[in-house]
């Protein structure tokens, strides 16, 4: 099976397992990390089959879905390519990518992937959880975890490490502070930096807004 072939089968394959999600983790996010991958690894000089299988696969088996369990994604993606005969070596650079593209938490934990395309598909996963769609998907999941809305009684919390931020039982709005606004100074590329940028200050906007509307301001 030829590259193209491969990457329309597997596409094939999550489209069937993630269409209709409704926690914001669906095949089009899939698709809007998978185009925003192609388009920043189009100005290195990567393996843009690594790329494409891993922005394809990066939510295959999401920990938050299944119990915490944080081999689960990788697990998936690997049986997913073993049955196409995928290179062993392919196999390990996606797989590597899905284990290390996950938020740890916001106090001086950093997950930097150890490869330029891991950095390229962290990048294009971050830039959907930040912007216009961003909020969308921070609301999405927050209703579909069963989260409030917002409790100006609750502050956000600055988790000191990654099991604090993984059992923080959050509000959507404190959201945005204990990740999706920390996202824009932990992006990979210049490219990813640059838009970034906008997606930020759009946040920043749209929590000016909330804000004034939740105290009559507005």
């Amino acid at each position: 099976m030829d590259q193209k072939a491969l990457i329309a089968a597997i596409a094939d394959q999550v489209r069937a397992q993630l269409d209709g999600e409704s926690s914001g983790h669906d095949w089009w996010h899939i698709v809007r990390v998978w185009r925003m991958a192609r388009r920043i690894g189009g100005s290195y000089n990567v393996n843009m089959l690594v790329i494409e299988l891993a922005a394809l696969l990066h939510d295959i088996a999401d920990w938050k879905f299944h119990d915490g369990d944080e081999e689960i994604g990788p697990r998936t993606a690997r049986s997913m390519l073993e049955k196409y005969h995928v290179p062993d070596q392919v196999i390990q650079a996606v797989t590597g990518i899905i284990r290390q593209i996950s938020f740890k938490g916001a106090a001086g934990i950093r997950s930097i992937p150890s490869t330029l395309e891991g950095g390229i598909v962290q990048d294009a996963d971050r830039l959907d959880a930040i912007g216009a769609i961003g909020i969308a998907r921070a609301f999405a999941y927050g209703g579909y975890a069963g989260n409030s809305m917002h409790d100006p009684e609750s502050a956000p919390a600055i988790h000191a490490n990654q099991e604090a931020y993984r059992s923080n039982r959050s509000t959507t709005i404190n959201h945005f502070y204990e990740k999706l606004l920390l996202l824009k100074e932990r992006m990979n590329t210049p490219e990813a930096r640059e838009i970034a940028l906008n997606r930020h200050e759009f946040l920043r906007d749209y929590l000016d807004r909330f804000s004034k509307e939740w105290d009559g301001l507005a």
